[in-house]
């Protein structure tokens, strides 16, 4: 199976968000854990749950960034202690994220990408719904090019 990278698809990821279905962060990793092999039940997914609007609606890191890490964390991160390759590839991929979407978006705090934004207005949904999709998109590519195809569900 190939990750689904078109237009369409990119608006399937994004309407979760637009729907009201999920928040940035819970729609990033329900987007990956319904295209990946995981042995994670669904409810993974509620773990993201405390993150939107920059932590709690603190107002600082992405959330859509945040539930890309965690995606990351799933499948590269430790479960056993002493275990630092592993937490270390977990970092490694975790940088290389957030340096794209800083290099992409200029900032990873919510206030400054939202800042403009009215919350709940049609903007704001837009906006932050494109960045979920985003990141769910450049997390595929990571976790497919570290772990190969044959992860994405069949």
């Amino acid at each position: 199976m190939k990750w689904p990278s078109s237009k369409r698809s990119a608006k399937r990821r994004e309407n979760y968000y637009l729907a009201g279905d999920f928040y940035c962060s819970e729609t990033v990793l329900k987007v990956i854990c319904e295209h990946f092999d995981t042995v994670l039940p669904d409810d993974i997914v509620s773990l993201a749950s405390a993150f939107p609007r920059g932590v709690g609606g603190s107002g600082c890191i992405c959330g859509a960034l945040v539930g890309g890490t965690m995606a990351l964390g799933m499948f590269f991160g430790r479960t056993r202690r002493r275990t630092t390759s592993r937490s270390k590839k977990a970092m490694e991929l975790s940088k290389e994220l957030h340096d794209l979407f800083r290099s992409k978006l200029k900032a990873a705090c919510c206030r400054v990408l939202t800042k403009k934004l009215v919350l709940g207005s049609p903007e704001h949904k837009q906006q932050c719904s494109r960045i979920a999709g985003r990141v769910a998109e450049e997390t595929a590519k990571i976790i497919i090019r570290e772990k190969g195809a044959d992860i994405l569900k069949g």
